[in-house]
């Protein structure tokens, strides 16, 4: 049976809505106006997001931020609280367990927020490494504890300004929290990153509060948002989504996200196998592509080098990679990807093919992201 977050009741029934299996959730990939509508309300005023069925693991202890360190490739010690770190978290061998965000809630207290079907795993995973290496922390799946909703767009501050009662959201930096706030009477705990390339805010509650949070904003003028709009607009800010563009065969260097592993902290989960990355070379990379020639392009297709190109697409020719992830782009009207591909074969304005149906589609190397606010 497919879960659903808190807030499933408050819209299941609403006109127009379509409901999806996502991870096994069953989530809105989008609502009466569509997924352009809801693009366009991100991009020009604000759209509401249910993230709700993202998991949540606490760790805490005298050891807390070293165990975290072991775990994730960013720097956590030191970090003072008020602070939201993006990190992946990687197997011994350098391929990706998850990416996240590590909340440091106080000096010893720490949220990690997950990829909702990665919950569970990530927590067997978290378990584990705690079982070697003794650290004195506690760490809990408290994912059942909390809903999830993004606030996401240029009007997000206007329109939450108006229920924080004396508190200026436009006050918090980007990847940071402001503790636990009033919004809309409700106790929620209120950070600023986002997942659109939009300015916006996460606000989590209570389950019990989470309706009423949800029909406040949507009263202001946001406009409630699906699953679609959301890949599309993460998609058009060139931001990794795991299972596509980070995978348990795939290392956070390949992904582009070298900036995000600190490989000067002491030893942590797959550092070795990075490291020797970082100095012998990085075997492939995560491109931008627009298309040249009008055509879908979908993961898994395969790419070609250009001298490679021929009318219809022919095995015995070596592909340079394959598209993770793609679809049209409402804010360039054009068609974009993201594929992992040889490194340093191809570069910005170079001409590639994708292997689409029997037949090779021409398509350009761009530089990232394809939309920047």
């Amino acid at each position: 049976m497919l879960k659903r977050t808190p807030l499933f009741n408050v819209y299941k029934d609403m006109e127009g809505i379509k409901l999806v299996d996502f991870g096994g959730w069953e989530m809105p990939i989008q609502f009466k106006n569509g997924i352009i509508s809801e693009h366009n309300a991100v991009r020009s005023n604000a759209g509401l997001f249910d993230v709700s069925h993202m998991g949540e693991i606490s760790v805490e202890g005298p050891d807390a931020a070293e165990f975290i360190d072991i775990l994730v490739t960013n720097r956590i010690s030191g970090v003072q609280p008020g602070k939201c770190i993006y990190t992946p978290m990687c197997y011994e061998n350098g391929t990706t367990v998850d990416d996240l965000l590590v909340y440091v809630l106080e000096p010893d207290f720490y949220l990690l927020v997950v990829n909702a079907a990665n919950t569970d795993k990530d927590f067997e995973w978290i378990k584990s490494n705690l079982e070697k290496t003794g650290k004195d922390v506690t760490i809990n799946n408290v994912s059942a504890d909390w809903a999830q909703i993004a606030l996401q767009g240029s009007d997000s501050v206007k329109i939450l300004s108006g229920f924080t009662e004396d508190f200026n959201p436009d006050s918090i930096e980007y990847y940071t929290h402001a503790g636990f706030i009033s919004v809309a009477g409700c106790q929620v705990l209120l950070s600023r990153t986002g997942y659109t390339g939009e300015d916006g805010f996460e606000i989590y509650s209570s389950p019990e509060d989470a309706p009423v949070i949800w029909n406040t904003l949507l009263k202001a003028g946001a406009q409630p948002c699906g699953l679609g709009a959301r890949d599309i607009l993460r998609l058009e800010a060139a931001f990794p989504l795991y299972g596509h563009e980070l995978t348990d065969k795939i290392t956070p260097m390949e992904a582009g996200l070298g900036m995000f592993v600190k490989l000067d902290k002491p030893d942590f989960n797959g550092k070795s196998v990075l490291l020797s990355m970082k100095k012998n070379g990085i075997p492939n990379r995560i491109y931008a592509l627009k298309m040249i020639e009008p055509a879908v392009p979908r993961e898994g297709y395969k790419v070609y080098q250009a001298e490679d190109s021929a009318d219809n697409a022919d095995n015995s020719r070596k592909p340079l990679g394959y598209i993770t992830s793609g679809g049209k782009s409402p804010a360039l009207n054009e068609f974009i990807a993201l594929g992992l591909l040889e490194n340093g074969k191809v570069k910005p304005g170079d001409t590639v093919f994708l292997e689409i149906r029997g037949k090779l589609k021409k398509a350009e190397i761009v530089k990232k992201p394809f939309y920047k606010r």
